[in-house]
């Protein structure tokens, strides 16, 4: 079977979100080798002054946003009475549909400063945007642990690994969400399913992430992979964490102002028009 080759790959950037958290995008742009993932958000400080501010009140349309909290606490509300704390391990899949508003604010833990995690945001399909929205909270029990040969370790948050999958089910562009770990001098290889998009994030370490073995690509760099078979990620002296996303391309126009992701720009307007207006929520 064909190994993926890397068609890019690119380094995370500064940016502020919400009220004023310091935050890496590895990426937040529609993008064909992307779809029908729009963006990934990395944060992680351990000064509360990056990220205490949080995200505070704001509206969601026409996408799911997944949230992955790898160290900390994040507590959310939402307009239909929703709420709780995203803890460490814990994944957070909110599926906006038609319209949901909420908050994510930051939580430090006694004596334990450090906020780490992820935001990722998933396209729905032209026929799924104005869905009824619904929250799967997941705990770090409920998520898979999968050993293989001693040297790789996958977290399975969506998708399947040596038979064992993942607790996020039935989801409409079916993802596969892997957090990955492989040690020192060793290699994990894994089959996408036919056609659909697939890009890595490093989180700690470096490894070679195709069969190239001229570019170790380190922590905070997004690869993105070509049309392919299965992905083959080796490392050397280092070990290495990464995020491993994939799914199923929409092909579906984007049209993309803020939290709001519609397929036209009268979508758009109507979706703001109702924000303004208090009709924004419709289930």
């Amino acid at each position: 079977m064909s190994i993926r080759k890397i068609k890019l790959s690119l380094q995370s950037r500064p940016t502020l979100e919400g009220a004023g958290v310091r935050l890496k995008r590895a990426f937040g742009y529609a993008d064909s080798s992307l779809d029908p993932f729009l963006l990934l958000d990395d944060f992680h400080s351990d000064n509360p002054n990056d990220y205490i501010a949080g995200f505070p009140w704001h509206p969601h349309r026409g996408i799911e946003t997944i949230t992955y909290i790898t160290h900390g606490n994040v507590e959310h509300k939402d307009s239909l009475g929703n709420g709780g704390v995203i803890k460490t391990g814990e994944v957070q899949w909110m599926t906006a549909g038609s319209g949901i508003i909420h908050q994510e604010m930051p939580k430090p833990l006694p004596n334990d400063p450090k906020l780490a995690g992820f935001q990722l945001w998933a396209n729905l399909p032209s026929s799924h945007k104005m869905m009824n929205p619904r929250y799967r909270d997941i705990k770090s029990s409920d998520i898979p642990e999968v050993y293989i040969d001693d040297h790789v370790k996958v977290k399975v948050i969506s998708g399947e690994i040596n038979g064992i999958k993942g607790p996020v089910r039935d989801i409409i562009t079916e993802p596969e969400y892997l957090d990955v770990s492989i040690g020192s001098n060793h290699h994990f290889r894994h089959s996408i399913k036919d056609g659909h998009n697939v890009f890595a994030y490093v989180i700690s370490g470096e490894a070679y992430f195709d069969e190239d073995a001229s570019k170790l690509i380190g922590v905070e760099n997004l690869v993105i992979y070509r049309e392919g078979e299965d992905i083959l990620i080796r490392t050397r002296e280092n070990p290495v964490r990464f995020l491993l996303v994939s799914g199923k391309p929409l092909r579906e126009p984007v049209a993309w102002r803020g939290p709001i992701v519609m397929n036209t720009e009268e979508e758009l307007r109507i979706a703001f028009q109702e924000y303004q207006n208090g009709t924004f929520i419709k289930h």
